[in-house]
């Protein structure tokens, strides 16, 4: 069974970082994409960015280009997601996701098992 657990939420002050990790289980992590989703307050489920299976192809959505970084560790089983210079439009209950297979999407349908999620708040 997959299992995905984040962990590293928590409240920082707008500028601030933080960085998410996801530990999986149940699968031979280093054959599949992952991806980070977050969900706001009244707000649609929405991608973050993806990693493929070796860590040569990232992407990231606009709003968060040059300020979050996605990585993982396949000796860990564990994805990250490094937020520098969050603002309060970041806060949101963030998500990771393992694809179907070694690639990313932004397609929520495009992946197999999902986290429970962890909550960041950014404060102005």
């Amino acid at each position: 069974q997959v299992q995905l657990v984040e962990s590293g939420g928590g409240l920082v002050q707008a500028g601030g970082s933080l960085r998410l990790s996801c530990a999986a289980s149940g699968l031979d992590f280093s054959s599949y994409g992952m991806g980070w989703f977050r969900q706001a307050p009244g707000k649609a489920r929405e991608f973050v960015g993806g990693i493929n299976w070796s860590s040569t192809s990232t992407y990231y959505t606009g709003g968060v280009r040059g300020r979050f970084t996605i990585s993982r560790d396949n000796a860990k089983n564990t994805a990250y997601l490094q937020m520098n210079s969050l603002r309060p439009e970041d806060t949101a209950l963030y998500y990771c996701a393992v694809h179907y297979n070694s690639h990313w999407s932004s397609n929520e349908q495009a992946y197999a098992a999902w986290g429970q999620g962890t909550q960041v708040t950014v404060s102005s």
